[in-house]
């Protein structure tokens, strides 16, 4: 059963009063891949009344007083989406689509949409806590650079006036939340809980609270940004993470509490077997449905966190970088749980998290320690701490695809090639190649170029050509005949127009025609996005080449699929301004020198 969407469903179950009205910028789907649902699915099964507003008409305050005031608060997220990502593509026109709200359109919540929430909530019960969390508000939780206003703003629990936010992965916070709440703790006096910011006062904060720089300064000078960002990036870990202090004026301050541990195993097996529908409302039906639901409606979630350490990738700050993943046996149960709907047609979708073949911390001096301050675990080269195993992954999936009535299981959430090469057992490869693609595995090197990838802090382009090869030969080997497709990303801090033409002979060399290709966007809360706004490395000082010419940038993107011919005048012109324009025939081929000598003629 759904929870309650209105008043008459809450009257349905017997609810004079909902404890809590959970706002959110997507449709409602009760499916574990959205925040929404976890959260109100965990309230409920500690013995919370959750009631959901979802997409609610923000213009007044009036439907934010749809189920009468909430016993213990309002809980805010913008959606599983930032809405200004969702709202506006990287040259910041506005999208035509929403693939979280009904049938896909457009404009059902608003710019900034947890600002706008928190306050509507606020002028409908000027007296009833407000909590926000969820992605928008994890990292924008101090000051942040914001690439549509081009300009930092202060932390968004100061524009919201909500009481606490919560960053991060945030089950435990809630339900500690929630407990002092019900307690009869007023909101205000909740300062104390891990993965939380709260407003204070400097005199507030711990003794060995680290102190940021003030926000006067962050937005008044770029050097002073980079330095709180750094502070911020290694400051980052439950176990050694301190409470961190960003000033606002002389007296006042954001206070952010040191992150919560992540959930282990036993936990986020409890998490992900909570009492789902899996599927958006039946409201929506009539509309179309809720297209987001559609790729994870048939996957699996095996694990989270992510100790990749790409700079454009924001899990460093709200998943952190410690991995944890659920059982087999959970697994299995769930998958079991799919091939029983009416609609499964023998393909689960994806098996994996934010890097599938990620099962493990990465070593088990993080357990104690925490992860390293001024490491990476891949970046340059995979660490010799590091444990390199793929078999109980292998496991899973055997596991998996000996089940009845499952036909295919697919990985399609990204495979970390290098960490797969450093691995010397390849069986993860043939397995990968034999059972779990169909015609085209996609991999993402991002780019080629050495200065790019530095700092992307990813492999050297000498480790994605090694698994090419390998995923070739073991292809070859296995009698398939399968494709490897590269996603990239162009323009990204570091990238010159030189590299951009690197990256274009690269591709035309080795015959690969890119899917996908994704223009960087500054996002909050990723290093990239720090190094785009201060145009300099914040841990080395170094200065970093920007490309923030809207020129440019569109020649970077048209050398990357240099083979189409909408793109012809561009690459051309891309080449000429580099001064190569001996490429000219390489990457434009024999089309242009007819189209020279008809020109001549």
């Amino acid at each position: 059963m759904f929870l309650p969407i209105s008043k008459q469903d809450m009257e349905k179950r017997g609810w004079n009063q909902a404890d809590f009205v959970l706002v959110t910028g997507d449709a409602y789907i009760d499916h574990p891949s959205f925040g929404t649902a976890i959260i109100s699915r965990l309230l409920e099964r500690f013995g919370y009344k959750v009631a959901i507003l979802a997409q609610p008409n923000w213009r007044t305050a009036e439907d934010f007083t749809r189920f009468g005031r909430p016993r213990l608060g309002f809980l805010i997220n913008g959606g599983n989406v930032d809405s200004m990502v969702n709202h506006y593509s990287v040259f910041k026109h506005r999208r035509k689509r929403d693939e979280y709200s009904p049938g896909g359109k457009a404009g059902l919540r608003p710019d900034r949409a947890v600002i706008v929430y928190s306050n509507r909530a606020r002028e409908a019960y000027k007296d009833a806590p407000v909590i926000i969390g969820g992605l928008e508000a994890s990292l924008r939780r101090l000051g942040h650079y914001d690439y549509w206003d081009d300009r930092v703003r202060r932390s968004i629990l100061l524009d919201s006036r909500a009481d606490i936010l919560i960053y991060g992965m945030g089950e435990r916070a809630i339900i500690e939340i929630a407990e002092a709440l019900d307690s009869g703790i007023a909101a205000k006096d909740i300062g104390w809980i891990r993965g939380t910011c709260v407003r204070g006062k400097l005199a507030d904060a711990d003794e060995e609270a680290m102190l940021l720089p003030s926000f006067e300064e962050i937005a008044s000078d770029k050097r002073r940004y980079g330095d709180s960002f750094a502070m911020q990036y290694r400051n980052n870990d439950a176990i050694s993470g301190k409470q961190v202090i960003e000033p606002y004026g002389k007296e006042n301050c954001v206070i952010q509490n040191p992150p919560q541990p992540p959930l282990e195993r036993e936990e986020l097996d409890q998490i992900y077997e909570l009492d789902y529908e899996g599927e958006y409302h039946p409201i929506y039906e009539k509309l179309g449905g809720v297209p987001a639901l559609r790729e994870v409606k048939f996957s699996l979630i095996s694990s989270r966190g992510c100790f990749g350490g790409c700079s454009f990738c924001a899990l460093t700050f709200h998943q952190g970088r410690e991995l944890r993943s659920r059982s087999i046996e959970s697994l299995v149960k769930e998958a079991k749980a799919l091939t029983e709907k009416p609609d499964f047609k023998g393909y689960i979708h994806d098996v994996g998290g934010p890097t599938a073949n990620f099962r493990h911390p990465a070593c088990k001096k993080q357990l104690k320690a925490g992860v390293c301050k001024n490491r990476d675990c891949l970046y340059p080269k995979p660490c010799g701490q590091m444990e390199i195993d793929h078999e109980e992954y292998r496991r899973l999936l055997r596991q998996l695809r000996e089940l009845p009535g499952i036909k295919k299981v697919f990985i399609r959430s990204g495979i970390r090639y290098d960490y797969l090469m450093a691995d010397k057992n390849k069986d993860f490869l043939k397995d990968l190649c034999r059972y779990h693609i169909s015609g085209t595995l996609k991999v993402a090197p991002e780019h080629i170029s050495p200065p790019v990838l530095a700092q992307m802090r990813k492999p050297d382009k000498g480790v994605f050509q090694r698994f090419s090869q390998a995923y070739q030969e073991t292809n070859r080997r296995l009698g398939l005949k399968q494709y490897l497709i590269p996603y990239l990303i162009s323009s990204h801090p570091g990238s010159r127009l030189d590299d951009a033409v690197e990256l274009a002979l690269f591709l035309k060399e080795n015959h690969f025609i890119p899917d996908q290709v994704q223009d960087f966007y500054p996002t909050p809360g990723t290093l990239s996005t720090c190094i785009y706004y201060t145009e300099e490395d914040p841990f080395t000082k170094e200065p970093v080449h920007v490309a923030k010419d809207l020129e440019e940038k569109k020649m970077q993107r048209a050398l990357i699929h240099f083979h189409k011919p909408e793109n012809r005048k561009l690459v051309k012109a891309a080449l000429e301004k580099a001064g190569r324009k001996e490429l000219i025939p390489v990457l434009l081929g024999h089309r242009e020198q007819k189209n020279r000598k008809g020109r001549k003629k």
